[in-house]
């Protein structure tokens, strides 16, 4: 017997690519469950799909930065004086370093991040949270269905008092700009291209590489071509270094609704005498709406 669950829940999070540096992401996620019925007659329960392993998924993976364990240009470090972790990733196009509480971090052990990598990760830590009825586990992950462009953006916000703190966890996001009420696709087309797969932080996070609490390894590899953040937040210090090429600084907090007003003063500048509107996409059905 079969039981499943379309839709469960969305993963936002990012993801180092040797390629492509540090990727933000949203991916869908179904399950399927194979198994003898229990005294309820059930496979399990809908209530407890929905909640706890929805819980395990999100526990997981969600808000976290996933790191390709098993590729040779990752180093993993544990800071004998605090329960941080240093991660170094010694990409030749540029470098990225990180020092984050380990719950910032999900070790998939690969060399790359894929979703099948992804999946075998998750059915690892589900399996051991089900009953012993349940025999299989099998997980889908999808992208969104997006008709028009989309940008990978990652992110940290120290404010929140979730999981969003984690400096490094994204989002796979469309956008939509409006010009005195006409949709612009070319306007769409340009910031997608300027955001794809970036990091946007915030300005009051900017810290020089002597203010950073660096791994030996970054202190040999960080440089004029990086931009560095550094901030202390609820579930403890986060900092990130990451190629100047694939970042922008934002002067407020990057949270989506301060994104989408960026933007929306980004266009309005450049034409002062239009009326802009900016809908801005964070993942998977939610987001803001900027005017200027």
């Amino acid at each position: 017997m079969q039981l499943f669950v379309n839709d469960l829940t969305v993963m936002d999070f990012s993801y180092l690519c040797e390629e492509r540096g540090i990727v933000g992401e949203s991916w869908i996620v179904d399950i399927v469950l194979d198994g003898s019925l229990n005294d309820q007659s059930m496979v399990l329960d809908f209530g407890r799909v929905k909640k706890q392993i929805k819980r395990i998924v999100d526990d997981a993976l969600d808000h976290k930065l996933l790191v390709p364990a098993a590729n040779n240009k990752v180093e993993v470090t544990a800071d004998q004086n605090s329960e941080h972790y240093w991660v170094d990733f010694k990409r030749e196009q540029g470098s990225i370093h990180l020092y984050c509480p380990p719950d910032a971090f999900a070790f998939v052990d690969d060399e790359t991040i894929t979703k099948e990598s992804a999946i075998d990760y998750l059915r690892a830590v589900i399996k051991k949270e089900l009953p012993n009825n349940v025999e299989a586990i099998s997980l889908n992950l999808r992208d969104e269905d997006i008709s028009g462009v989309f940008y990978h953006y990652t992110h940290g916000l120290k404010k929140h008092d979730g999981n969003c703190q984690r400096i490094a966890h994204g989002h796979r996001s469309t956008i939509q700009i409006f010009v005195d009420g006409m949709r612009s696709p070319r306007l769409e087309h340009e910031w997608a291209k300027r955001w794809e797969d970036i990091y946007v932080g915030s300005q009051e996070d900017v810290v020089s590489p002597e203010q950073m609490q660096l791994s030996e390894t970054a202190k040999k590899q960080v440089s004029d071509v990086h931009v560095c953040y550094s901030y202390i937040a609820e579930q403890g210090k986060f900092e990130l270094v990451v190629p100047t090429k694939h970042n922008e600084i934002i002067p407020t907090d990057s949270t989506v609704e301060c994104i989408a007003e960026y933007i929306a003063k980004e266009l309005k500048s450049q034409d002062p005498n239009a009326d802009i509107k900016v809908v801005a996409f964070e993942g998977v059905g939610k987001g803001a709406i900027g005017y200027a």
